[in-house]
Parts: C-alpha cells; structure tokens; sequence
C-alpha cells in the first residue's frame, strides 16, 4: 500500500508513542514445541512423583504417569469423579494457580493400606460410605506432594523452596472436600484440561498394583503451567496477590474448620474392648483450639449461643484480641 507524504510523515510522527497490545503481537511455540514441552512436563512431574510418593507409601518401588491430556467441560469433570470422593484443591505457584486433584474412596483406602505396610488392596465390598480420617490425612500428603512437584516442575528449581521465604512456591492443599463441586475448582461449563495420574507398583507380591487419581485445570491454568507458555503472566500479577484476601478469587471458597473439644490417648487394647454404652470421661480445657486442616488458626473458649454450643474466640495465632 502506497501512502501519501502527509499520511506517511504522521505515521512517523506517531510510531514512537504507539502502544501495542501484547496478546496481539507476543508469540507462542509452535505447535512441535509446544507437544515436546508438554511431554517433558508430563514425564518430569511423573519421575519427581515416583520418588516423593513412595516415600509416603512405605517405600513402595513406583512408577508414576501423568497421561496425555483431554480437553472436557467441567460438568464432565464433576460426572466422572462422581458424588463422593477425596477431592482436593491444590494450589501451585506464585500465581496460585489451581487444580482439583480426585481420589475415588476405594483408591485412597488402597493407599493408606499400603503406607501402613498393606499390599495396597481393597476388595469393592470394604468400601465404606465416607472417607475414615486415616485416609483423609493420606490423601492430604499425597495431594500436597502433587502440588509440591508441579510446581517445581513448572517454575523451575531456582523458586522451588517451600520454607516460607519471599521467593518460595505456594504449593499445597488450600481445602479438601468429599464433594468435588462444592470445591468450586472452575465453572461447570468451562473448557478443563484433565490427566489421569496412575501410579503403580513395580514390586509386590502377586499382580502389579495400580492406583490411578484424576488432576483437572482449567485450559487457562494449565497453558501457564507449562514452561515457556506463560511466564509473563505470572510476574504481572504478583501486585494482585498483594491485595486483600477478601476480595480474590478464592474468597468464596468453602474452608472447613474444626474446633477440639478434647485429645485423649488410649491403648490398642483398650480400643478393642470398647462396646456400645462405654463412657469415656472428657476433660474439656481453658481454651480449645480452632483448626484448618492440621493448623491451629485460634483459640478460643466453649460457652452457648442461641441455646446452642458455640466457641468464643479469644486469641489468634500469637496475637491478643479483645475477648
């Protein structure tokens, strides 16, 4: 196209000060890329998992795969977990970048056979209906051990420190639920990138072992968790985490808090010898404590509401309120 002196002086007048718009004039890898880098996340999280994870089941030899992934809407995600399950949200990344990682009930009791030295089998019929704590606290490890090796794998090893400095990965378990959907994890019509996660046991007594997890991210997400497809993202929203957690994007995220009464021990022997109508005496403290998971978030006292038991908090972590 030919333009005329005048048009091509203000052209000229005008490039220094343009202002391009960067998702118009960045670019991605290209398509070969892209498979290579997805391959290579996919076989990184896979052999940081085979290591990490037999730590936690006794040591077990295993051999861990992430599959290839499908691209689903998130109702489908929601039908194939199904209504009960041990669903975690994880949370991985200076981004906090989200996924929900699923366990069926019959995998997560397979596992935490096997991390109290079981061979790791559960027949159908021993399934109970809810998930025993044991087991939830086995697939809280788990999960977290997950979100640890995304992250590094993800954004390199020069962030991947978890002790709380300025420059360590935010990867764990935000909240766990045995609904899939009440997590809340992304819209039920958003697009999802979800991967089977299998991991076997290579040695054992009889057929090889297999306990298999669904990891499900929004496209968006995971596009960004792939190195070299988002870097740049992520430094442009460190500011947003800086704001009031309130107002983020977890803020209407269900958080599951228990309030201890009271912790007693009491012997095996004594557990085998319990029978209905057995009083087991309950010396309720000063203050209890209120719980997110295993942290202690406050104290408080036990008192009544409404003709209801109710705690009255009195303290956070190591600061005073007024009670």
């Amino acid at each position: 196209m030919n333009l005329s002196p005048d048009m091509a002086q203000a052209f000229a007048i005008a490039r220094p000060h343009a202002q391009h718009c960067g998702d118009l004039i960045k670019s991605g890898p290209r398509p070969e890329e892209r498979a290579e880098n997805l391959a290579v996340w996919r076989r990184d999280i896979g052999r940081e998992l085979s290591q990490d994870l037999s730590e936690l089941l006794s040591g077990a030899r295993l051999a861990v795969t992430l599959s290839e992934p499908e691209m689903i809407p998130g109702s489908e995600v929601f039908s194939r977990i199904g209504p009960v399950a041990a669903n975690c949200l994880l949370r991985c990344g200076k981004d906090d970048h989200t996924l929900l990682l699923s366990f069926n009930l019959k995998t997560a009791l397979a596992m935490t056979d096997r991390s109290f030295g079981g061979d790791g089998r559960i027949e159908d019929n021993e399934v109970p209906e809810q998930l025993p704590r044991s087991a939830a606290m086995l697939t809280d490890s788990a999960a977290k051990i997950v979100a640890q090796a995304i992250a590094r794998t993800s954004f390199g090893s020069e962030h991947a420190s978890f002790d709380g400095t300025e420059r360590s990965l935010k990867a764990d378990v935000i909240v766990r639920s045995e609904s899939a959907t009440r997590l809340k994890p992304f819209a039920h019509e958003a697009m999802c990138a979800v991967f089977l996660l299998d991991c076997c046991e290579e040695e054992g007594v009889g057929e090889p072992v297999s306990w298999k997890a669904i990891l499900a991210v929004t496209t968006e997400r995971f596009e960004q968790l792939i190195p070299g497809a988002g870097s740049a993202s992520s430094e442009q929203s460190d500011d947003a985490d800086a704001g009031e957690p309130a107002s983020g994007p977890f803020a209407d995220i269900p958080m599951e808090l228990g309030a201890v009464l009271a912790e007693f021990e009491m012997s095996l022997s004594q557990l085998e010898r319990m029978a209905p109508g057995d009083k087991i005496p309950l010396f309720v403290p000063r203050e209890i404590p209120l719980l997110m998971g295993e942290e202690v978030l406050a104290q408080g006292t036990v008192g009544t509401r409404d003709e209801k038991l109710a705690v009255k908090l009195t303290r956070f972590e190591n600061s005073e309120v007024a009670a």
